[in-house]
């Protein structure tokens, strides 16, 4: 419940049919673009668009391109280039590590394990409504805090319950993980995906709440059918499991739930409730009070150490724990500078402008939706080659957003490229960190769980490009 929740810091390797492609490092594939781009100061020639402030964003001026003095970046400044972005992307990087150190607080305590344990376990025997509600409880953590791989140990419950309803362990692993999935593709209030793209594009932090709420209702509503259709499916001919005769299948007695996870104690309910008590007071310091990153940060640090002492951790207990949280979220955090200083090169060399002027010329014919279209494909690419979202939105974003402003298209609808894009292939990508843990707890070869999930990836794929017409054509409520 922290950064990498967006897509997990840890890779979580194996060997035989879970293991994961080899493909370069993601701090290398940044850093090789890094390199790159420092080259490409050689080639392309060094421009500018005028920029003005307008309703306290910095606007590009459409038309006002114009070519400027070569500028070439020395070999030495490629390197320097990590620790300026870094710095550039302190705000953005420190908000991130105490909010991921806050979360890491409360996780600590057992709390949301326990919480999460008792309400699966009361529900487990209501055979109609297991699949709906497990699914629905996950996806608000999904859009509140970015629930993603925590979800892991939850896993051999829920296999241990469908397998007992009838079902298999496609169906147990699908409703907790699809279930975090609609949550993490609605993002209505989640820290490390929406908010981080939302500051680097200079709109209002969660605005346009309810129109991604409208979207996944139905992203959420959709799974569901899926999950419970396939169930059905399986509960009515065992044959019809992808599982079937297989660990995991049917009648499967392979599994073991383990008993490591709390039990909801009175003093973890209380946790609870100051959780969502901290959760409501950034709603309304963002939308009333007009809060940013540092008071989120600010906000959650403090109910992160709330949360420590009324769980019974103590002043160093609670500090021990918001460590452990921030150290989970290094990858993701120390990514964004990494993926800034791309932006720190491209700017010193002057090819940013001369490269967003190229493709806005490419393009500026093609209609509004056809480009927003684009701009969610090339973010759905590029989610397999950059596994964390915040690192993703610190790459893409500043491109996206100039690019948004020449065209004419809302940043919001940019916003929301970037976040279909980068959430819905989550659950089928290999170098998905949270989707190869899942399937290593439940024993499902990806190949399988690929033929299982495909054609929701689709569905889902394509009510996120209706919404993003929908945005393009009438724009975004804020």
């Amino acid at each position: 419940m922290h950064e990498t929740t967006d897509k997990p810091s840890s890779k979580r390797g194996g060997t035989g049919f879970l293991s994961k492609p080899r493909i370069p490092h993601t701090y290398a594939l940044i850093f090789s673009v890094v390199v790159l781009v420092g080259i490409a100061s050689y080639l392309i020639p060094s421009g500018a668009f005028e920029r003005i402030e307008q309703d306290g964003r910095e606007m590009v001026v459409p038309g006002s391109f114009t070519t400027v003095e070569k500028t070439h970046i020395g070999f030495f400044d490629i390197f320097t280039a990590v620790p300026r972005g870094l710095a550039e992307a302190s705000q953005i990087v420190f908000y991130i590590f105490l909010v991921g150190g806050a979360f890491g607080i409360i996780k600590a305590t057992g709390a949301i394990d326990a919480g999460i344990n008792a309400l699966v376990r009361r529900i487990g025997r209501s055979e109609r409504l297991i699949i709906p509600l497990v699914m629905l409880t996950f996806s608000v953590l999904g859009f509140t805090v970015g629930l993603s791989e925590e979800c892991i140990i939850f896993v051999p419950i829920g296999v241990g319950i469908a397998l007992s309803l009838g079902y298999d362990a496609i169906v147990g692993t699908a409703m907790v993980s699809m279930g975090a999935a609609a949550g993490f593709i609605g993002g209505m209030m989640n820290p490390f995906t929406v908010g981080i793209a939302q500051g680097i594009a200079e709109v209002p932090l969660f605005s346009g709440l309810w129109f991604r709420a409208a979207v996944y209702v139905v992203i959420l509503a959709v799974g569901i059918f899926y999950v419970m259709r396939y169930a059905d499916k399986v509960k009515r001919d065992p044959r019809n499991s992808i599982l079937y005769g297989r660990i995991g299948g049917p009648g499967s007695t392979a599994y073991a739930v383990s008993e490591e996870i709390p039990e909801l104690t009175p003093r973890r309910a209380v946790v609870l409730i100051a959780l969502a008590g901290g959760i409501v007071v950034n709603m309304v310091g963002v939308f009333q009070w007009g809060w940013f990153l540092d008071e989120l940060a600010a906000s959650f640090f403090v109910v992160g150490l709330l949360c420590g002492l009324i769980g019974g951790m103590g002043v160093n207990g609670s500090f021990a724990g918001l460590v452990d949280g921030m150290r989970e979220v290094v990858f993701g955090a120390l990514i964004v500078g990494f993926a800034r200083a791309i932006l720190v090169v491209m700017q010193d060399g002057q090819t940013l402008d001369t490269i967003i002027n190229a493709i806005a010329e490419g393009i500026s014919h093609w209609p509004s939706v056809l480009t927003v279209l684009g701009m969610f494909v090339f973010q759905s690419i590029l989610n397999f080659f950059i596994p964390s979202g915040s690192g993703m939105a610190a790459t893409t974003m500043p491109l996206m957003v100039p690019l948004s402003d020449l065209l004419g298209i809302d940043r919001q609808v940019a916003v929301l490229a970037y976040q279909y894009g980068d959430a819905i292939t989550n659950s089928i990508i290999p170098t998905s960190g949270a989707l190869m843990g899942y399937l290593a707890v439940a024993r499902i070869p990806y190949e399988l769980w690929v033929k299982f999930i495909w054609r929701l990836i689709i569905l889902w794929s394509v009510i996120a490009a209706v919404a993003l017409v929908i945005g393009a054509t009438f724009g975004v409520p804020a």
